[in-house]
């Protein structure tokens, strides 16, 4: 019996889905977009800051309850534990609430009292104020504030400036290993005279004296090329010692004064300050006539690269060594602001070279064996 044919498959066409034209944005639109996006992440930012702030609030108020009760009935480490224990029984899912936080706490609230404002006794504690900067940081630095420094003064002044540049904890506990604190505005400088009356505090703390330079590995015979190579290697080491805004413009930038070429080590511009800034290296001692130098390459830059709204270039003078008397009389001639600070490549001997070192005591026994056998 002969097989039927099948019939031919039927062709399917597909027709394309319907495409909705797009409608464009009213006009306005594009710059109402980013303004509700800027009001939505600051909104999202103070939301938090809101919280860290109550959290640090409510640290507060606990740490005053349990010196209060401390001074007036005795309580002592089992009351701590048992109150340690309750709190995280009562709160599971919150965190914060063990022996050690709640001694933290105490401290916290101890330190920026007692010690700040000693005619405040406990537990007479009305119009105590936790300080604004530590009620803005989290938890986690004043941690690190309270474990790390003595001062209460100390404490407040990282708290503020931890506030004003968003300092990482690990920032934070760099800044204060290089003693950041008592660095700052160290440096010789002639502002008072070369810049105006309201902005020579703020630059001035713009400066310190010395900078630390541990992170490179650089010989005592270095040479300023060396130097600055090995700066520019390190440049995100390098702009965290130097501080918040300033911005890489050029090594060795050129500049052209009356047909002859000129090149300063290093120019930066700093955006808060919104002027340049020129470092100078020096492996040596400062000397007079590096004031004057910088001098010439301050007028330089003014004449050929400042813009209208920049204040000012700055210069600084970053040698080996300086000394400070020598420095103060090279700067009281000159008009333009000059900063002259030393900077300090290591404290201590490398790890290796420490090991293979005799120690002191070492030293004495031998030097007194040496004086029995004579």
């Amino acid at each position: 019996m002969p097989r039927k044919k099948k019939p031919p498959a039927r062709r399917v066409r597909v027709r394309p889905p319907a495409t909705t034209p797009v409608a464009l944005p009213p006009s306005g639109y594009g710059e109402l977009l980013e303004s509700l996006k800027e009001r939505i992440r600051g909104a999202q930012v103070r939301a938090r800051v809101a919280v860290n702030r109550e959290l640090i609030q409510l640290y507060w108020d606990i740490g005053r309850e349990v010196a209060v009760r401390q001074q007036q009935e005795g309580w002592g480490s089992a009351a701590i534990e048992r109150l340690s224990r309750d709190l995280r029984g009562a709160f599971p899912d919150a965190q914060g609430f063990s022996p050690r936080n709640l001694w933290r706490m105490r401290a916290l609230y101890l330190s920026y009292t007692r010690e700040i404002a000693p005619h405040l006794p406990l537990p007479e504690v009305d119009g105590e104020i936790l300080p604004q900067a530590v009620a803005e940081i989290p938890w986690g630095h004043n941690i690190v504030l309270l474990e790390k420094l003595r001062s209460p003064l100390d404490r407040l002044w990282y708290a503020r400036k931890t506030v004003e540049h968003g300092w990482s904890r690990s920032i934070l506990l760099h800044q204060i290993g290089t003693g950041l604190h008592a660095r700052s505005g160290r440096a010789v400088t002639n502002f008072d005279r070369a810049l105006p009356a309201g902005q020579t505090d703020l630059v001035r703390e713009l400066l310190k004296d010395p900078y630390h330079f541990e992170f490179l590995q650089l010989g005592p015979a270095l040479q300023e090329r060396e130097l600055e190579r090995a700066l520019l290697a390190n440049v995100r080491d390098f702009l965290l010692e130097l501080g918040v805004g300033f911005a890489l413009v050029g090594s060795q930038y050129h500049l052209s004064v009356g047909g002859q070429d000129y090149y300063v080590d290093l120019l930066f511009y700093h955006i808060s300050l919104c002027c340049y800034v020129i470092v100078e290296l020096k492996v040596g001692a400062f000397t007079p006539e590096d004031a004057g130098k910088m001098s010439f390459y301050l007028a330089a830059v003014d004449a050929q690269l400042r813009g209208e709204g920049h204040r000012a270039t700055i210069g600084l003078i970053l040698c080996k060594e300086r000394n400070r008397v020598i420095a103060e009389y090279a700067l009281r001639g000159m008009e333009k602001p000059i900063g002259v600070a030393e900077f300090r490549l290591t404290d201590h001997l490398p790890e290796p070279l420490a090991q293979s070192l005799p120690s002191v005591r070492t030293l004495a026994l031998r030097l007194g064996r040496a004086e029995g056998e004579g």
